[in-house]
């Protein structure tokens, strides 16, 4: 049999009102799911996606608890579907907490709670308008970290989620990020653009932040997960419950090395991937990395049916 998959988990910007619908009509665990999470909240999440408006879901005190169960969700539904062992996993960004949760290293209720805080200390760390970040598209990596050295002036400014192949997030202090942009362009770029987030995240004005998230981690049960996951800050699973607290807490202020994590991913001889999710922002992603890597997104019947005649493929 050939190498079992990695599943990824896609983290805030992939939500949209609506999403899950057409997989939660066929499985009910969809909807189930939704409802663990609005019980640990006590908040309608499945009211929220599924009624809300698009400004309500994009809310970061909202969208984080909202994706984290999305992805949990569609697990759930993939492995009720199949017996098939995975490889490892890897969330971007908040898709990190899906990952635990999927691997056993995190209830799911504290997984809830805690992406739920997680948002209110970012968005409670950087007063509205004070921190943005920026995609830049076209440079290399080596390229935008000397560009945010240059225009940070004093201020915070630096290259934050290293997602494709010439696809970089900046994020700092706004004035610093404006300076970024228009250096970039100046620079070559093909594009470089703000992005509609209210907080600057995987930078050093998330600190305050992160001191927080380490206090509430402190009181959260964890174990090792059953499955290794890779985490965005180490490109490297967690070697004991203290390490992996510790990751969790600088991923709020450090790099997420998305490139680097499906390199090793298929350097450990994974060649096909699963997006476990709304969208497939990661499966774009990773089709501009690495071109021995299959991934495939699965939220809805179709994809679903899709992945899983891939499996019955690979079984043979």
């Amino acid at each position: 049999m050939a190498h079992p998959p990695a599943i990824f988990f896609p983290g805030q910007g992939s939500q949209t009102v609506g999403m899950l619908d057409a997989l939660a009509a066929v499985y009910p665990s969809v909807q189930h799911t939704f409802e663990e999470a609005s019980d640990a909240l006590s908040r309608n999440l499945w009211h929220l996606v599924t009624q809300g408006s698009k400004e309500e879901i994009d809310q970061t005190a909202n969208t984080q608890p909202v994706m984290l169960t999305a992805g949990v969700a569609v697990w759930r539904v993939w492995q009720a579907q199949t017996a098939q062992p995975v490889a490892l996993m890897a969330g971007h960004s908040l898709g990190e907490y899906s990952a635990l949760v999927a691997a056993g290293a995190l209830a799911f209720a504290d997984a809830v709670r805690l992406a739920a805080e997680r948002a209110q200390f970012m968005q409670e760390a950087v007063p509205a308008g004070e921190g943005a970040m920026a995609a830049v598209l076209g440079l290399s990596d080596e390229q935008v970290i000397a560009l945010c050295a240059e225009q940070a002036q004093g201020a915070v400014l630096a290259a934050v989620n290293f997602n494709s192949i010439g696809q970089v997030v900046i994020a700092g202090a706004t004035a610093a990020v404006n300076r970024a942009v228009a250096a970039a362009k100046g620079a070559g770029a093909k594009k470089a653009m703000l992005l509609p987030v209210s907080v600057p995240s995987h930078c050093d004005l998330m600190r305050p932040a992160a001191e927080r998230l380490a206090e509430r981690l402190a009181a959260v049960p964890l174990t090792l997960p059953t499955v290794p996951v890779l985490h965005n800050v180490s490109v490297t699973a967690a070697a004991d419950v203290n390490a992996l607290r510790e990751l969790l807490v600088q991923q709020l202020y450090r790099p997420v090395r998305w490139v680097e994590t499906v390199r090793a991913v298929t350097a450990q001889g994974v060649t096909l991937a699963l997006e476990c999710g709304p969208g497939k922002v990661l499966t774009g992603l990773c089709k501009r990395i690495d071109d021995n890597l299959t991934t495939l997104p699965v939220f809805d019947p179709k994809t679903l049916d899709v992945a899983l005649e891939m499996m019955a493929h690979v079984e043979r």
